[in-house]
């Protein structure tokens, strides 16, 4: 019997949860969550890191995955317009969990599932080239140089993330941070990836599909450039 995978020492930055949760919210978090799981991600749940079985969860869909995805509007948008594809989101911040939920419940989507974590549990268990495409939208940008490491934007999570998407699958990333911008570039195509979006006008414009999440509005009104670049796995 093969020994039981070491669980590796991860740093988490970032929130957990802010402000008090609506009463709504609560019940949605009660109720709803437990039924949207992915399945058996966290350590204490599966440590052996025994794979998903995405065809158990999704049928015969593809499966798309979506991280930090914030207040969950883009999710939901995406779900609605994909029934053919099943979507996992993974979001460590509490807060933004509960607004998915309700977001959920009021469109009645039932190709969604929530992993309310670190991104990397859910790379421990996915399949290799198991994923048909990602979204990276509005990642915290960590602007000060000493904790750019702590961006998403470097091998401890783009290397996981090359090894679950499939040959030619697309990641896509928005961000509003010219800084962030220039790491994704140097960053992601060392770790797989092509870049698709045409220089340097293409990354301007929104793709067709797009929906403005909250961040992005935010961005906006503080006059910030939003800036959206699209890369295809290699292989």
């Amino acid at each position: 019997m093969p020994d039981t995978p070491e669980r590796p020492h991860r740093n988490f930055y970032g929130r957990r949860k802010g402000k008090h949760l609506r009463d709504s919210q609560e019940v949605y978090l009660h109720e709803d969550l437990d039924a949207l799981s992915p399945g058996a991600v966290d350590w204490e749940a599966n440590p052996d890191r025994t794979a998903l079985e995405l065809p158990a969860i999704f049928g015969g869909r593809e499966v798309w995955l979506e991280v930090g995805f914030g207040g969950g509007e883009h999710m939901v948008h995406q779900a609605s317009l994909n029934p053919q594809a099943g979507i996992i989101g993974c979001e460590p911040y509490i807060n933004g969990v509960a607004m998915l939920l309700g977001k959920i419940r009021r469109a009645g989507v039932d190709n969604l599932r929530v992993f309310p974590g670190d991104v990397r549990d859910i790379f421990d268990v996915l399949p290799d080239a198991s994923i048909s495409k990602a979204f990276l939208l509005y990642p915290d940008p960590w602007p000060k140089s000493r904790h750019h490491r702590r961006r998403f934007v470097t091998p401890d999570h783009l290397e996981p993330l090359a090894r679950v998407l499939k040959p030619g699958a697309e990641f896509r990333v928005a961000t509003d941070i010219p800084d962030y911008v220039r790491q994704t570039l140097e960053e992601v195509p060392r770790a797989g990836f092509e870049l698709l979006t045409a220089v340097p006008d293409g990354w301007h414009h929104p793709w067709s599909d797009w929906i403005s999440t909250r961040y992005e509005l935010k961005a906006l009104r503080e006059g910030r450039v939003p800036h959206y670049l699209t890369f295809r796995r290699e292989g």
